[in-house]
């Protein structure tokens, strides 16, 4: 399949946290750059301009995506949609899955009512330990809605809970080498893997591979105790005040690329 016109939605797993840029706006590249790069340069080869839109925004939930990106989306007329909602909805304490699928499902109607290619993202599978564990069932019921929404509006479903198939052997998908140090974002090697298995699952052929991984090191016992404690002070402590004082992590970022923008082989360009 060919594309032209690609508008990107959602948080901070769209708009490439995780995957530092310093020549990117936001200082990000991410997944999504990582696919428009591969879907320009297809579309370039056939003889077509492409145009690029990033109007993700880290830390907004799934209402919020909905009420401040989809009609901008939906004015840039693009051909293919990818949208990813829900992940800061699932983590708070309390939270209506239900309630959220219905205004997803709606959104997502809209968005397909377009003509547009759209995808859907599931999250990843936490694992049965780590900080997610706890809270893995709201993760596979809100799977469950995204996959009966996808169906519902003829939507390509990009399986992060399934993505083992694209990890190399031995590898699982919450492997720390594939996340950020704040263990909340994906790190460059995960937004790899996501490109390609969301190139996969619109059917585009690609040459994207796993990014190579560093051996594993073996730490102590205390070793690992130390770490978990930084990373409460560094990353959960102000996480958990955000929260507290009603802020987000985004409410001084603005979106990558609100308007199409050009893709080429050394990255992004000017305004088309």
């Amino acid at each position: 399949m060919s594309f032209r016109r690609y508008v990107a939605l959602g948080d901070s797993f769209t708009e490439g946290v995780g995957d530092p840029d310093p020549t990117r706006p936001n200082g990000l590249r991410g997944w999504a750059d990582r696919t428009a790069e591969v879907l320009a340069a297809r579309a370039e080869a056939e003889g077509h301009d492409f145009g690029y839109a990033n109007l993700a925004i880290r830390g907004r939930k799934l209402l919020g995506i909905i009420e401040e990106q989809v009609e901008p989306a939906i004015a840039l007329e693009p051909d293919l949609i990818t949208i990813y909602a829900g992940a800061n909805d699932i983590v708070r304490p309390k939270v209506d899955l239900d309630a959220l699928a219905t205004a997803y499902d709606e959104a997502v109607g809209r968005l397909a009512a377009t003509g547009a290619q759209l995808v859907l993202f599931t999250a990843f599978d936490p694992g049965a330990n780590g900080i997610y564990a706890p809270i893995r069932g709201r993760f596979a019921l809100y799977n469950e809605h995204v996959r009966m929404i996808a169906e519902t509006h003829g939507a390509v479903v990009a399986d992060s809970w399934r993505v083992s198939q694209l990890l190399p052997e031995g590898v699982l998908a919450h492997d720390p080498r594939l996340w950020d140090v704040d263990r909340m974002h994906l790190g460059p090697a995960g937004h790899q893997i996501v490109a390609a298995m969301l190139l996969d699952a619109l059917g585009v052929e690609h040459d994207l591979s796993p990014l190579p991984l560093p051996d594993l090191d073996e730490v102590s016992r205390g070793e690992r105790l130390r770490a978990d404690a930084r990373w409460v002070k560094e990353f959960l402590a102000p996480w958990i005040h955000r929260r507290l004082t009603g802020r987000s992590s985004g409410d001084s970022v603005d979106p990558k690329h609100p308007d199409f923008v050009r893709v080429g082989a050394t990255g992004l360009g000017d305004a088309v």
